[in-house]
């Protein structure tokens, strides 16, 4: 064993805490608010949240997506910052905020189409009315959500998580108060249920990318980053940085879409499963989460070696990120495990509900292991601006073997809405092997 082994992993294990602190709760926040909303949401009304978790399968393949294509912010930062060129971050921001207002254009294209989408699919009619109404008013919201998200990755990639961590606390707070009112209706106003909690969302995201706009563009050292300075309007002068979110997109498109699926096959068993389904599920992404930042934390410091040319360094950035995420998933899986019906119980009163969705939640803490570490080893090779591999293995996981297997398991042979998440333990088993394969790979071939 290396007499340097010890101190260089806990050196990345140091660096990785520090940076997926702060991005963990950021994210986090994200997901926390959509947590709330489903608790409140839930509370309300069992149908609310049945129209609710339909409303936003289809809108999340639209955001997730559009994540991965904003992907290059982060990565094209870090790498600039770790080659010792910082005064050409700002062009990668300036840019990213262009091309998030197109992709949003096209995301509310679609989200206008949601009730037909939802009636193709085969959900009945009461569903895919209530569900296409939430569909189109978080439509409304994609830009403001897209020029904040490409914001905190650029700020992710400096290495300055905190404002953007900060910022999701106060949204969070904002979010708790305009459910309160729109969901129940206090404050005189209506109950609007799952559409007051989509108009929530609205409101917080317009008060989160107007804040740190306004943050970015007054920073101390902005000179420094270039933040204020003219750049090239040359479209093929940041192919690169384009080239990264085509793939990032493709994954988290692949990998939305299946996840997506899951929730269209929920609907089909039927009002009750399908919201047993969403109880169970906001649980599990709101703990991916975590894993999700730790990948974030590991894309940037991966990048920053990547700059260097340290191609151990880099190496260690990645099988550190997965490691952490082994043991932080498999802590934070036991509260699944041993209680699962106050997990349950959090979301709603309705004990049909409840009993239908703890053996969900209990059998989470194994797909949280397996799906968290196959999102930290994805961003790893991201971060070392691999492209397409990434994308063409989550094809494979995701769409070749996740969508089949959660049918012939939930509907086939009648494992019911539990049958969806043993399909994504399946695929994320799969998924992870095969990253970690192509992250070894690559770092041996470059040694």
């Amino acid at each position: 064993m290396s007499p340097h082994l010890f101190p260089t992993v806990s050196r990345h294990a140091l660096d990785l805490a520090r940076l997926s602190g702060p991005v963990i709760l950021s994210r986090a926040g994200l997901m926390v608010m959509m947590f709330v909303d489903a608790i409140m949401v839930g509370r309300f009304s069992t149908q609310e949240l049945a129209y609710q978790a339909i409303g936003l399968a289809p809108l999340m393949f639209v955001m997730v997506t559009s994540f991965g294509l904003l992907m290059g912010t982060l990565v094209r930062t870090a790498y600039k910052l770790g080659a010792g060129t910082p005064e050409n971050c700002g062009s990668v921001w300036q840019r990213s905020l262009g091309y998030s207002l197109f992709i949003s254009a096209i995301g509310f294209t679609a989200s206008c189409f949601g009730t037909e989408f939802l009636i193709l699919t085969g959900q009945e009619q009461n569903i895919a009315a209530g569900g296409g109404e939430v569909i189109l008013i978080l439509g409304y919201s994609i830009p403001f959500m897209l020029v904040f998200i490409t914001s905190a990755f650029f700020l992710d990639g400096l290495k300055r998580p905190k404002p953007g961590m900060y910022l999701m606390i106060a949204a969070n707070i904002l979010n708790l108060a305009l459910n309160w009112v729109l969901v129940f209706g206090n404050l005189g106003l209506p109950a609007m249920g799952a559409s007051g909690s989509a108009w929530a969302s609205f409101g917080v995201r317009v008060f989160s990318a107007i804040v740190i706009v306004w943050y970015i563009w007054n920073l101390r050292d902005r000179d420094v980053f270039g933040i204020r300075k003219r750049n090239s309007r040359n479209w093929s002068s940041w192919a690169h940085q384009r080239k990264i979110g085509y793939s990032a997109g493709l994954s988290n498109a692949i990998e939305s879409a299946a996840f997506s699926a899951m929730n269209i096959f929920a609907g089909l068993l039927g009002a009750l499963p399908l919201a047993a389904f969403s109880v169970a599920f906001n649980n599990l992404a709101l703990v991916f989460m975590i894993a999700l930042g730790i990948g974030t934390a590991t894309a940037v410091c991966v990048g920053n070696a990547h700059g260097r040319g340290d191609v151990r360094d880099m190496a260690y950035a990645g099988w550190t990120g997965l490691g952490l995420t082994v043991v932080i998933m498999t802590v934070l899986g036991l509260p699944l495990i041993l209680f699962p019906d106050l997990m349950a119980g959090i979301f709603s009163k309705d004990l049909n509900l409840i009993s239908a969705a703890t053996p969900m939640i209990a059998f989470l803490s194994f797909v949280l292991i397996a799906d968290g570490s196959q999102s930290v080893m994805a961003h790893a090779l991201r971060g070392r601006s691999e492209t397409w591999i990434p994308a063409v293995l989550h094809v494979v996981s995701y769409l070749m073997i996740m969508i089949p297997s959660a049918w012939l398991l939930s509907h086939t042979l009648g494992r019911g809405a539990i049958g969806l998440f043993e399909a994504m333990l399946i695929a994320s088993l799969v998924s992870v092997s095969l990253l970690s394969a192509r992250f070894w790979w690559l770092c041996r071939k470059e040694t």
